[in-house]
């Protein structure tokens, strides 16, 4: 069941998502080579608390982290841990917050040192892919019309887009109706109405679009080992187009 929000829902979100963006742009200072993302992890929950919000994820179905934490070839729902970043690799950090029960949701995937032209590609096509989804976010305008904008734009580019997760509904819970794919036809799936708020977050790969699931139930990665990256936005539709929450 999609639940449809009041202008007065889509504003305590947007408060969640301008302190979403703004811890994002810390967290862009401070990884450098030698941090952990566990270290991260900590920084973000503490920064939250700064201004009087949560993690909505900590504690979501027995997760134990305020972030999603993903090195390299994870795709997603990687879990923060004690190891150091190396220079070259790229880390999606991915969380939700929670400001006086307003939910945002957003995800970016950030460069630690100097990191190869193949990998700086690959973050400017996903996150480039995302605005191409949000381009398409209109009211009348279907889920479809949304996918295939990623999937073409991705696909032309010689990457892939993985099928296996998707963007979903957010509002009173963290996850939705409906889920919001990263691929599809143009034409075909939900026509978009005002009121809907939805993520867009595209997860696009350098090889196979397929997935594997690590040993802890959480973790996907690439099924060859090649990279993968992210970009998150929560936006509401509303007659005057996408508005996004978390820029």
């Amino acid at each position: 069941m999609i639940i449809f929000k009041s202008k007065r829902e889509i504003e305590m979100m947007h408060e969640a998502g301008k302190i979403l963006a703004s811890c994002h742009k810390e967290i862009e200072k401070i990884i450098t080579p030698g941090i952990s993302t566990l270290e991260i992890d900590k920084f973000v929950e503490d920064y939250l608390a700064k201004w009087g919000a949560t993690p909505e994820q900590k504690g979501y179905q027995g997760y134990q982290y305020a972030t999603c934490a993903s090195v390299n070839d994870e795709i997603c729902h990687g879990f923060p841990n004690s190891k150091p970043l190396k220079n070259g690799d790229i880390v999606t950090i991915d969380f939700v917050v929670n400001l006086n029960g307003g939910l945002a949701d957003s995800a970016w995937t950030h460069p630690v040192g100097n990191i190869s032209d193949k990998a700086k590609r690959l973050l400017k096509i996903a996150k480039e892919s995302m605005y191409k989804g949000i381009e398409q976010a209109h009211v009348g305008n279907r889920l479809g019309d949304i996918g295939h904008a990623i999937q073409t734009y991705v696909e032309n580019e010689s990457f892939s887009v993985v099928r296996d997760f998707t963007g979903h509904g957010i509002g009173r819970n963290m996850h939705e109706d409906p889920a919001v794919p990263n691929y599809g036809e143009p034409g075909k799936g939900l026509r978009l109405k005002e009121g809907m708020v939805i993520t867009i977050e595209p997860m696009v790969n350098v090889g196979s679009f397929q997935c594997k699931i690590d040993k802890n139930g959480w973790t996907a990665r690439t099924v060859d080992g090649k990279l993968s990256a992210q970009y998150e936005h929560t936006l509401a539709i509303t007659h005057n187009g996408p508005l996004i929450l978390t820029d």
